[in-house]
């Protein structure tokens, strides 16, 4: 998914694209009413995070113009602004969630899954593609209705393809996922996917590798 993040405060957006990016996101960050306007008008995001202070403008008022013109793309309030006015305002101006700060970051999680799943119309947050099935709340992946038993490391990088699911899953994306912030070598990301690779054998699922970009699930028989 591809979020936008709309915080002033570089700690605390930096904490939000280290929370999310591992998630299988992919995180914009700006820290301006003027930036953000920009961004909304030439691209398109799956959820909005969105801080009401901003140095140039009231996030409101960005809130605002984004449904004025009929764009309803998720919209998730963070702030220290806790006044039941305010929140008041910000439901009612159109935002789907609002979360006060200080907050903490399995509670944003879960809030972020949330309205990503309500936006894709799934029933709960279960990752599905053919066959392949995961449940990020339990950990349990199934393929064809087996239990599929795989390692931390091949559990993140399912979950990755399948928030993908059909397009390519960006690389440094992946790596973010399975490895954090370290530093790994070349070829590292290559050994966890050919391990799945070769748990998926068989059942008409192939990961496909495009140089440079990233990998794709994606159904052999299509």
């Amino acid at each position: 998914m591809r979020l936008l993040v709309i915080e002033d405060d570089a700690l605390i957006a930096r904490s939000l694209e280290r929370a999310l990016a591992p998630l299988g996101n992919t995180v914009e960050v700006f820290s301006t009413h003027a930036e953000a306007r920009a961004a909304l008008r030439h691209d398109r995001f799956d959820l909005i995070l969105l801080d009401l202070g901003l140095p140039d403008g009231d996030g409101l008022a960005l809130l605002a113009a984004l449904r004025d013109r009929g764009d309803t793309t998720p919209v998730l309030i963070l702030t220290a602004r806790d006044g039941i006015d305010d929140r008041v305002s910000g439901l009612d101006l159109g935002a789907d969630d609002y979360l006060a700060k200080p907050f903490s970051i399995a509670e944003l999680e879960a809030r972020v899954r949330a309205l990503l799943r309500r936006s894709q119309q799934r029933s709960d947050n279960r990752l599905r593609f053919g066959g392949l099935c995961f449940d990020p709340a339990t950990g349990a992946a199934t393929l064809d209705e087996a239990p599929l038993a795989l390692p931390r490391r091949e559990l993140l990088l399912l979950e990755g393809l399948l928030l993908h699911a059909g397009s390519i899953a960006p690389r440094e994306a992946l790596e973010r996922r399975l490895f954090g912030f370290d530093e790994v070598g070349s070829n590292a990301l290559e050994v966890y996917v050919s391990r799945l690779r070769k748990r998926l054998a068989g059942s008409g699922l192939q990961i496909r590798t495009f140089r440079g970009l990233g990998y794709r699930l994606e159904d052999a028989a299509e």
